[in-house]
């Protein structure tokens, strides 16, 4: 039995993996990782680097500050000032396709990225760990719930990122000005339409379709994504309460919350199998590691907003190492999971061998970091969202 789930559920992960690689390929098409930090363009002789070439920046209204980081590159990926700077022309002058180009950046694809896996990882597993659920799918009925969970689910990513790009507008035009609201792709009338509209819809797309549990949980996180950015409460001040945050959201509440979700489509009753115990617990100290290497290349905006966080506070070096050493003790974890966990509870090949080689894959980056780069930080961080993608692959296989 266990081998005819290997097929179809490593055909739909790889399936979507496709899909967000085809997603990066457009995002890079676009230009969506240029720095940039002004509303009104102009040529000027203000050059930046780019890939080993000068690029020309106009800006009207940036300070010293903001342009020595510039000069620094993106935080998310390199940049291109050109590109930034016709799509901010193009979204001021109404163009339909670049005010969707500035929403699909808005919405942080590398946070959809991992919502989407999320959502088709828990998928697979609950199906594979329901007799008879993959043989006879119903996909007539189950297929059109999905999606509206997916929606739903998108919705209330791009609430909690939209709401702190509005509210951290003053620190993103100088840790991360490729961001839409800090760029002027996007107006805060538009960015406030958006967050209003997906902070709405996706409560009640949750509240009409799914189980009273499950918008009780939808809420939660939603209230959570909330204070993590509004005054008065603004819990990303605290690096304690923005870590828990993070980590109860993406890595607690999204694993369960789909589980559950897709067991009761099915007509099956929840329970807490090893496996999705794993997973809850495995992502959500994954989470606390994001939360806080997330800050790693932010350092200076951060300083400059009285914006504490543990990278500020203890440097990037010693957060570097410190998440390095959590995450190989997660994976050291799951590996001894595996071995010590009853017979059967999982598929030891890829529950052992495969953390052992994302532990190898993390250790190797890590040792390539360079601190005092903010290139190599970049690159670093990146790596880590690497392996969170990666950990929802192995979840469809142990």
């Amino acid at each position: 039995a266990k081998k005819s789930y290997f097929s179809p559920s490593v055909c739909l992960l790889a399936w979507t993996i496709t899909l967000i690689a085809r997603a990066d390929a457009f995002q890079s098409s676009i230009g969506t990782l240029p720095r940039h930090s002004s509303i009104n363009v102009h040529r000027s002789t203000q050059t930046s680097m780019h890939r080993g070439r000068d690029v020309s920046l106009g800006y009207t209204g940036c300070n010293d500050r903001l342009n020595s980081c510039l000069l620094m590159g993106s935080v998310e990926g390199d940049f291109d000032a050109d590109i930034l700077n016709k799509n901010v022309e193009e979204a001021q002058a109404g163009s339909v396709k670049a005010l969707l180009r500035a929403f699909y950046k808005f919405c942080r694809p590398h946070t959809i990225r991992g919502t989407i896996l999320a959502s088709f990882a828990g998928t697979i597993r609950a199906l594979i760990d329901t007799p008879g659920a993959i043989a006879n799918p119903q996909w007539a009925v189950r297929l059109p719930k999905a999606l509206i969970g997916m929606v739903a689910l998108l919705m209330g990513n791009a609430f909690i990122v939209g709401i702190n790009q509005i509210y951290d507008v003053e620190i993103d035009k100088m840790n991360k000005p490729f961001l839409p609201v800090a760029s002027g792709e996007l107006s805060k009338k538009l960015a406030w339409t958006a967050v209003l509209a997906c902070g709405t819809i996706g409560p009640a797309i949750v509240y009409n379709f799914f189980p009273f549990l499950l918008f009780k949980l939808y809420m939660a996180g939603w209230t959570l994504g909330a204070i993590y950015s509004v005054p008065p409460f603004r819990t990303k001040k605290n690096p304690i309460l923005a870590g828990l945050t993070i980590a109860t959201v993406r890595g607690f509440l999204l694993n369960f919350g789909v589980y559950y979700a897709v067991k009761d489509a099915i007509g099956s009753s929840f329970s807490w199998s090893p496996k999705v115990a794993f997973i809850a617990r495995f992502m959500t100290v994954f989470a606390t590691v994001i939360a806080v290497t997330k800050d790693l290349p932010d350092t200076e905006g951060d300083k400059a907003n009285q914006i504490e966080t543990f990278a500020t506070k203890i440097g990037v070096d010693r957060i570097a190492k410190g998440a390095s050493l959590c995450l190989v003790a997660n994976y050291i974890g799951a590996i001894a999971t595996g071995i010590f966990a009853k017979a059967g509870s999982f598929n030891l090949v890829p529950m052992i061998g495969g953390h052992l080689a994302l532990a190898g894959a993390l250790i190797f980056h890590y040792l390539k970091l360079e601190s005092d780069s903010l290139g190599s930080i970049k690159t670093y961080y990146k790596h880590i969202w690497d392996l969170f993608y990666l950990e929802y692959v192995l979840y469809t296989l142990i």
